[in-house]
């Protein structure tokens, strides 16, 4: 059975993240964990001192009272984290799904997706969480590090969750946008979804020999494919493409180059993310 995850952390996103991993386990059949994550919280009295020079005594009663508050601040997290997996299952099952389990991991969100990964098809992340909500010019603190850490694809959420009918895959040859093909082609609930194929860079020989491989390879899968090639930069290019064709969804390889060249050049994957409005499929 295909398993995926949906990370929710009670962010105006999670809903969406729900109503996203819904969408993908209505049409393969699929189960649902939902997970959220505590992080890891430092005890109040490790390596810390907040009773300065104060009498032994009062230094006492005054590391008691910050461990009470420490617990209770732990007890409310807990309370907090189950009725945020309350609301989302909630979603998934209005949603139509019934195979759903709940997790809260006191742990971070990376090291909980390292350990569910190997028995995870795919994962479904929001673009923002709490701390990035309004924040249209950054990306969620820990979606990169998600997206870098998982060798399964990621769905990456959007604020809001529309009918997914039109697909765009950024094709430009290399392992990752094949796996994006692959994928597709081995999830033959999809194929009634529209596809196009696109590539930025030059019609070359080599270039539309390589598009129509991949467009052979889904419409051997029962895919309706278009292939496009066309110059430029690939953010510009395909931002252009999903305004104008009405694209629901973007697959696309993710962060092809390391940490220090992106720093150097920038990244496509974190433009795109950036600059789309429509749920982004990341494959490494």
């Amino acid at each position: 059975m295909i398993k995926l995850i949906a990370f929710v952390d009670g962010s105006s996103y999670s809903k969406s993240v729900c109503e996203h991993a819904a969408w993908v386990a209505n049409r393969t059949k699929a189960s649902v964990n939902i997970v959220h994550v505590l992080g890891r919280r430092a005890d109040a009295g490790d390596n810390v001192d907040l009773s300065g020079s104060i009498g032994l005594g009062a230094r006492t009663a005054l590391l008691k009272e910050l461990a009470e508050v420490e617990g209770k601040l732990a007890k409310l997290s807990h309370q907090r984290g189950r009725a945020i997996l309350e609301d989302a299952k909630a979603i998934l099952i209005a949603s139509g799904i019934s195979n759903i389990t709940t997790q809260l991991r006191n742990e971070g969100i990376v090291e909980a997706e390292q350990s569910l990964e190997e028995h995870t098809d795919l994962i479904v992340i929001g673009k923002r969480g709490e701390g990035y909500e309004t924040d249209e010019k950054h990306l969620g603190s820990s979606l990169e590090r998600v997206v870098r850490a998982s060798h399964k694809p990621v769905l990456v959420a959007p604020r809001t969750f529309k009918p997914i009918k039109k697909v765009l895959i950024a094709y430009d040859g290399g392992p990752s946008a094949q796996k994006a093909v692959r994928y597709l082609a081995s999830n033959p609930a999809f194929s009634d979804l529209y596809c196009q194929l696109i590539s930025a860079t030059s019609p070359t020989e080599t270039a539309k020999k390589r598009l129509d491989e991949a467009a052979t390879q889904l419409r051997n899968s029962g895919y309706t494919i278009e292939t496009t090639i066309e110059a430029g930069q690939a953010d510009t290019v395909l931002t252009e493409r999903i305004k104008t064709d009405g694209i629901d969804m973007l697959l696309m390889g993710a962060y092809g180059h390391s940490r220090i060249r992106s720093l150097i050049i920038g990244s496509t994957t974190t433009s795109m993310v950036l600059a789309s409005k429509v749920p982004v499929l990341l494959f490494r």
